[in-house]
């Protein structure tokens, strides 16, 4: 455990303290997180001088297909935070259709009204803004979502229901072509209604993680301390796997040869979408990396008799994974169970628990059920002070951990990795994401050397954005005024002179007017989000 004796806290400023708002204080685990830590969330006090958000657009090497969705590139969202003293610290939120059920722009919303409450913050404790944030940001409050999901796809209580839809969320017993007023007996208005609260319940918690970042950099920077020390310094470096996502088996076996040469020796297989596809790729990986390690991830995609076939597939092949992550749908905690309890005592495999532990009450049905023997930690889920909570909960219950996260750019694997790392208690990385992206905007940071990232002694997680170059604004349509038309093409060649495709450092809103190089007379009208 890291000393506190090697940090050096500023003391708390009495006349600071007499108005800072104790009223919100968060609880924070005593065993999962150090005395440096507590401390800091204790005695700092927080002065925010700027809090912004912006798009964060990243393309990917390839497309990341899983059982449940296919991504094309990467939309999160970014968040600064500049503290009076000059210190910044840098956090993001990721955006994952059909897993976080929210789209960028509603993402930058939300932050955006976290980033408006942080411009009012003087003269409070850390610990106090982080519980003015969960406040604020309180993510999913329901150990079950199926129908708040029925009832965001089928807003208008008329949508068909396919096969699988009805197969995924176990009313197979319904007619193909029932629709969701059907299947729920819900009336137009409330599909509509619930349809605009499931829009915000995974994506507060995805935004607030982002800001939660950020303000633990910020904080973090202001005493000089890298992250992996103050969460308990055990280590300044982790060893993650990689993700091989649903390709062909000849795209496997390329990418597994590639791993190889890299050093990466545990390698994690999406599958979930198609079982007799799945031995293919799994059998094609085998020949083309022999001696790798194998994390089987289903994203949900198998029915309990299904993943119970997979093991016994691979068994005959000769093949025990490390790992079966996610085995069945969310919400099967029988065939959850089931699973875990078959492959724990006929294989030796450990089955983690990603998408049905989405929050502490998830993980306490877990534990008292004994349904799985892994967690998987992801902050975009639960936030980082959520974290610590279930990190504190497993440990004490006997569950192994495992670190990872969504799809996201150095900015949040950092974060995550600087916390895996200082406190040590990971037995599975899966922090690869950053790897799988065309481009890295992330300057500094941690050191990656193949599957091994090595953290430096800078302060906070160390790294930053040039936040000129990330978009300042979605542009969601535009109102010509004036005698002149100007076509949509034309409109996107005048933004694609600017840097990234938008005008830099605009404050636009609704309504506001700009006048570009069409004329005097004539003017663009952006209807946008002013970040």
């Amino acid at each position: 455990m890291f000393s506190q004796s090697g940090l050096s806290f500023p003391p708390p400023n009495p006349i600071k303290s007499q108005h800072a708002r104790n009223s919100m204080h968060v609880q924070v685990p005593s065993s999962a997180t150090n005395f440096g830590f507590k401390n800091l969330l204790e005695t700092f006090m927080v002065e925010v001088y700027k809090a912004e958000n912006r798009p964060l657009n990243v393309p990917l090497i390839a497309p990341f297909t899983i059982a449940s969705s296919r991504l094309e590139k990467v939309e999160n969202v970014a968040i600064r935070i500049e503290l009076k003293n000059g210190c910044v610290g840098w956090g993001e939120a990721p955006i994952l259709p059909f897993v976080t059920a929210e789209d960028q722009p509603t993402a930058m919303a939300k932050a955006k009204e976290a980033c408006e409450m942080l411009k009012g913050c003087s003269f409070i404790t850390l610990g106090a803004v982080l519980g003015e944030i969960c406040h604020l940001l309180p993510g999913h409050q329901f150990a079950s979502v199926s129908l708040l999901l029925f009832s965001c796809l089928g807003a208008l209580g008329s949508f068909l229901l396919s096969p699988v839809l009805l197969s995924s969320f176990g009313l197979s017993g319904y007619r193909h072509g029932s629709t969701v007023a059907e299947v729920y007996g819900l009336r137009t208005r409330d599909t509509l209604y619930l349809s605009s609260v499931l829009n915000f319940l995974g994506l507060e918690g995805l935004v607030r993680a982002g800001v939660e970042m950020a303000l633990i950099d910020a904080a973090a920077k202001s005493i000089g301390v890298p992250l992996w020390r103050l969460f308990g310094g055990a280590s300044n470096t982790i060893t993650t796997d990689i993700t091989i996502p649903i390709v062909s088996p000849a795209e496997a076996a390329a990418l597994a040869s590639k791993y190889r040469e890299q050093g990466f020796e545990t390698l994690k297989l999406k599958v979930g979408k198609n079982l007799k596809a799945d031995i293919e790729v799994l059998q094609a990986i085998r020949a083309a990396h022999p001696d790798c390690s194998f994390i089987l991830d289903a994203n949900e995609g198998y029915r309990p008799e299904e993943a119970i076939e997979v093991l016994e597939k691979l068994h005959e092949m000769g093949v025990t994974p490390v790992l079966f992550e996610q085995p069945v749908h969310r919400d099967d905690w029988e065939g959850l169970g089931r699973v875990s309890r078959f492959a724990k005592s006929k294989y030796g495999v450990s089955v983690a628990a990603d998408e049905s532990s989405r929050n502490l009450a998830d993980v306490k049905k877990i534990v008292q059920g004994e349904l799985a023997d892994v967690v998987n930690i992801k902050l975009a889920k639960v936030g980082v002070l959520g974290a610590l909570e279930i990190i504190d909960l497993a440990r004490a219950s006997g569950l192994d951990l495992m670190s990872g996260g969504m799809v996201e750019t150095r900015l949040a694997m950092g974060f995550a990795g600087h916390l895996a790392a200082g406190l040590g208690c990971f037995k599975f990385i899966d922090l690869d994401t950053p790897l799988l992206l065309s481009e890295d905007p992330v300057l500094e940071g941690y050191e990656g050397l193949g599957a091994v990232y090595k953290f430096t002694n800078a302060a906070g997680h160390g790294s930053y954005l040039h936040w000129e170059n990330v978009a300042c604004y979605i542009c969601f349509g535009y109102v010509l005024h004036g005698d002149l038309a100007v076509s949509t093409k034309k409109i996107g060649t005048w933004l694609s002179h600017l840097q990234c495709g938008v005008v830099p450092r605009l404050s636009v809103s609704s309504s506001d007017s700009i006048v570009p190089d069409f004329g005097p007379e004539q003017s663009l009208t952006l209807l946008a989000y002013d970040v």
